[in-house]
């Protein structure tokens, strides 16, 4: 029989506010800060996420329910709490867990994509083989899960990418992606591959205390990428709305429902094209976009299965967030590609459960995951001594650490509290990597488990020598290996100088190989400090022993005082354990010392302390913690309110953020109420918005002056077409008329090629990308040419008396009997004046990109074996587009290349022509080659 709550509200109130208090002693031994119903948790009480994660495990063993999913990023305030827990008392209290049944393992695929060269042929490929091999298991709850088969991927994906064509996004394109963990997220980072564009994964916002940090930091990102669209989900959009003020590209904020139109045909995208920009999380400076190519995330994900040992019957279990490359890359593109089944969970839900993640791995009999440090720490804090009886771990071979430093005890206390439901020890695997590699650029031999490095403190920290430690030297450093070079990639230490350094000695790590970037995106200056010799800084110390690399800090945090190089981990971390510190809120790092020259030592805590003298006696612990662990002490102590140590959106120390605004004197600057940052927001944005309106204002504007122009000359030229007599005279008037409009419209052209053009007889062909084509041809080509054009003109009364006094030739495309006997009408034609035109592709869409040839006009050239003239146009798709009327300046151009000559009549000659004919074309229109996508959803062309 279910149990039922019926919670008194007065009381749940008070003890409510007990338990706050609890925590917030706990975590601040010696404050005198009382929580009432309305503190705020994070600006008023200083909890942070992983307090707040505490403080609900305990209301709930405490008051006996079982809280929302969604409380932890939803409640701010103990008020909220309580209204939460009134509603969860009058739901049934769980029973106690019983060991759950576990799944299946997945069957093995034959094969893998090797040949595929982008990721969506790696999509492709899976779906022509096993279009309903379940792809991912994502919780939607604890216990509601919904699945994505390989061809659902690809289904929706394509809906997507017809959505955002119509949106007007153009391959080439940034879109930004803010949005939380699921399928959503999935089926729009395919889709923005599908339509050609570069996805850029935001995270959206968490805490409305930084809500205008966070989206200042946001509009950098989206202003950098020029992003044209981003989607996101609906509670965020009223907010996200707002940064398109303060991004003059993003043109449309949607939400995943609103991603849903016809396929269209798919832009084929080449190894080297963008696959992802990539945003570092800003732990040292401003995020820069890393630019990841489909080669270098396909060279990873292979390097990383080789190193690892990856297979279709793996089955990875990942709560790490999607817009992180590690959730990514690591998690999620790996699994598309080597087919293993993924089991998908939200951050948030693992941060308020971590249990579920390893039941997860129990119930799908989980072999691979990935996770920060802190993971593996969280788990053994929270879990200890909880009833996880019945929980299995035998099934996890490859637990990898990473993307934080790597704690040795923490790995220790891990393997100590799971061994007992069945983790192997050998099954902890520390890895390193980052953005710039594409993820993965180390990895721990699988089922070695944990390799430890001790090494004597002061000749690390003298001579920068790992030199190893004596058993019983109770001060030595510990570091932990994180395994040896991915597969086809290299890794060196090097010192200042550039010299590369023998083993055991601390010096910069550079690496390359082929998952490395390119560089930054539209950050030149970033990108040149990037590279050294053909190699790429990763701006972190290490040293190799054994060809193992062992991490020992980022180079922009090591400190230099009195001769010797710190790192500040450890001591944040021994300062962060001191009575009255925030634990983890803590950043120590060097500053410049105007008065004396050299560096100073500077740490900030942060604590809740007020009184005079606890505030003293709080410094003089953290001298002398800062005495035992680094043998001598701090230049400066800071002790800052809550919330002034800034960290970025993975948790990291933004120790850079932190200096400046130390120097600057704004270091704990009081937060602002989330209406007052969103007010400060909106305020901000009226500019941006304002000048958006101005552009469109100016845009319609523009449109309607293009076509009065058209009204006045088109009349002038009807009359010069119907009354001159000779063709040559009819030209004229066409061709200076259409120099006129193109003047006063505002368009520049630029021509290049005209003498190339020959005197005598030849066939012209040009791309097709609008209807503006034929105006700028008028314009550009002095003598009259006959364009080939579609039959279904002659039926229009209006053009076709137009098009027979220029001397177009009519085609049926569609009935083949009368196609052949237009054919050999232009046979003849061909060899008389004016010369025949053809615009090869034969149609044309709003999509960029160069289309299949008809074969026509090389079969009409090598007949009469006739030069042709292979001229490509650029710039008029984007004037006017073939979904849209309404015009748009912009720069134009023609360019006409020398005339190919036909080497023979038959039908491989033709082949060969149509063939040389269009890789000029391609070569200068600018726009990527379609030959080998679908042709349905044509705009038919003149």
């Amino acid at each position: 029989m279910e149990k039922f709550l019926k919670p008194d509200p007065r009381h749940d109130g008070h003890a409510l506010l007990s338990l706050v208090d609890t925590v917030i002693r706990e975590l601040q031994p010696g404050a005198q800060l009382r929580a009432g119903l309305d503190s705020q948790f994070d600006r008023d009480l200083g909890l942070d996420s992983l307090a707040r994660v505490e403080l609900l495990a305990r209301v709930e063993r405490s008051f006996g329910v079982r809280l929302p999913d969604d409380t932890l990023g939803k409640v701010e305030t103990p008020r909220q709490l309580l209204t939460e827990l009134e509603v969860a008392g009058h739901r049934p209290v769980p029973a106690a867990r019983t060991a759950r049944v576990a799944l299946a393992m997945p069957d093995e695929t034959a094969g893998s994509p090797e040949d595929a060269s982008t990721l969506v042929e790696v999509l492709n490929w899976h779906v022509a083989r096993h279009p309903e091999r379940i792809h991912v298991t994502f919780y939607r709850n604890e216990d509601e899960t919904e699945t994505l088969s390989y061809r659902q991927l690809a289904d929706a994906a394509a809906r997507v990418a017809g959505a955002l064509a119509q949106a007007g996004v153009q391959p080439g394109h940034a879109v930004a992606l803010m949005l939380p963990t699921g399928l959503d997220f999935l089926c729009s980072f395919y889709g923005v591959l599908m339509a050609g564009a570069v996805p850029v994964p935001i995270y959206p916002p968490a805490r409305p205390a930084q809500l205008e940090d966070h989206l200042r930091r946001q509009a950098g990102i989206l202003r950098n990428c020029e992003a044209r669209v981003m989607i996101t989900f609906d509670r965020v959009r009223p907010l996200a709305q707002m940064l398109t003020g303060l991004c003059p590209t993003l043109d449309k904020v949607l939400t995943p429902g609103e991603l849903d139109a016809a396929p269209l045909p798919r832009v084929p995208a080449g190894a080297d094209d963008l696959a992802l920009l990539q945003y570092t999380s800003g732990s040292t400076g401003d995020p820069k976009g890393v630019m990841l190519t489909h080669a270098n995330l396909l060279a990873n994900i292979r390097a990383w299965g080789r190193g690892v040992g990856l297979s279709s019957t793996d089955v990875a279990v990942s709560w790490l967030p999607l817009y992180h490359d590690m959730g990514l890359i690591g998690a999620w593109l790996g699994s598309v590609y080597h087919a293993y089944p993924l089991v998908l969970m939200s951050p948030l839900d693992f941060l308020a459960r971590p249990e579920r993640w390893l039941w997860a791995i129990h119930r799908h009999r989980g072999t691979v995951t990935a996770a920060p440090n802190f993971a593996f720490d969280l788990c053994v804090k929270r879990l200890a001594g909880q009833p996880l009886d019945g929980l299995d771990l035998s099934s996890w071979r490859f637990a990898a650490n990473g993307a934080e430093p790597i704690s040795p005890a923490t790995l220790e206390r891990f393997r100590e509290a799971f061994g007992a439901f069945g983790l192997r020890p050998e099954a902890l695997a520390p890895v390193y990597g980052l953005a710039e590699c594409s993820v993965g650029l180390s990895v721990s031999p699988p089922g070695r488990g944990v390799r430890i490095d001790a090494v004597g403190r002061e000749a690390l920290t003298r001579n920068g020598r790992a030199e190893t430690a004596a058993a019983d030297d109770a001060s030595a450093m510990h570091f932990v290996s994180c395994g040896s070079a991915l597969p086809g990639h290299e890794l060196r230490i090097v010192d200042d100088a550039g010299s590369e350094l023998p083993e055991r000695v601390v010096g910069s790590l550079e690496f390359r190989g082929p998952s490395a970037t390119r560089g930054y995106f539209r950050n030149p200056d970033a990108t040149a400090g990037l590279f050294h010799d053909g190699w790429l800084v990763t701006g972190d110390y290490a040293y190799l022993a054994d060809g193992e690399v062992y991490f020992t800090g980022r180079a922009k945090d090591m400190i230099i005082r009195g001769g010797r190089n710190f790192y500040p981990y450890d001591l944040e971390h021994a300062i962060g354990e001191l009575p009255g510190v925030r634990k983890g809120c803590v950043a120590v790092f060097g500053a410049a010392d105007p008065q004396h020259g050299g560096e100073q030592l500077v740490v900030v805590a942060e604590t809740r302390e007020h009184d005079a003298a606890a505030r003293q006696a709080l410094e003089r612990r953290i001298v002398a913690a800062a005495a035992d662990e680094l043998g001598l002490p701090p230049d400066v102590v800071v002790l800052a309110p809550p919330h002034a140590v800034l960290k970025t959106s993975s948790g990291k120390i933004r120790r850079a953020a932190i200096r400046d605004a130390w120097l600057e004197g704004t270091l704990g600057a009081a937060g602002r109420a989330a209406w007052l940052q969103a007010t400060r927001l909106y305020v901000a944005s009226v500019p941006g918005r304002v000048s958006g309106f101005a552009r469109h204002a100016g845009a319609r504007l523009y449109g309607a002056w293009v076509w009065v122009l058209f009204a006045v000359l088109s009349p002038i030229a009807a009359v010069g077409i119907f009354t001159l007599p000779r063709l040559e005279q009819r030209w004229a008037v066409v061709h200076q008329l259409a120099r006129v409009f193109r003047v006063l419209s505002g368009n520049r052209l630029q021509v290049a090629g005209l003498e190339h053009l020959p005197t005598g007889p030849c066939v012209l062909v040009a791309n097709h990308a609008s209807y503006a084509d034929g105006l700028v041809l008028a314009s550009v080509l002095p003598h009259p040419v006959a364009f080939v054009t579609k039959a279904e003109f002659k039926s229009n009364r209006v053009m076709r008396p137009l098009f027979e006094r220029m001397g177009a030739h009519f085609v049926e495309r569609f009935d083949s009997r009368r196609g052949v006997a237009d054919a050999q009408a232009l046979a003849t034609a061909a060899r008389a004046n004016p010369p025949l035109f053809f615009f090869a592709e034969g149609t044309f869409t709003a999509r960029p990109g160069l289309r299949p040839f008809r074969l026509g006009a090389f079969q009409v050239a090598a007949e009469n074996h006739l030069p042709v003239v292979p001229i490509a146009i650029t710039g008029t798709r984007r004037i006017l587009p073939g979904d849209s009327w309404r015009p748009r300046p912009g720069p134009l151009g023609v360019t006409i290349c020398p005339p190919v000559v036909p080497e023979a009549s038959d039908w491989h000659g033709v082949l060969a022509l149509r063939n040389g004919v269009r890789q000029h074309i391609l070569a200068h229109c600018g726009e990527p080659d379609l030959a080998s996508a679908a042709r349905p959803g044509a705009q038919p062309g003149a």
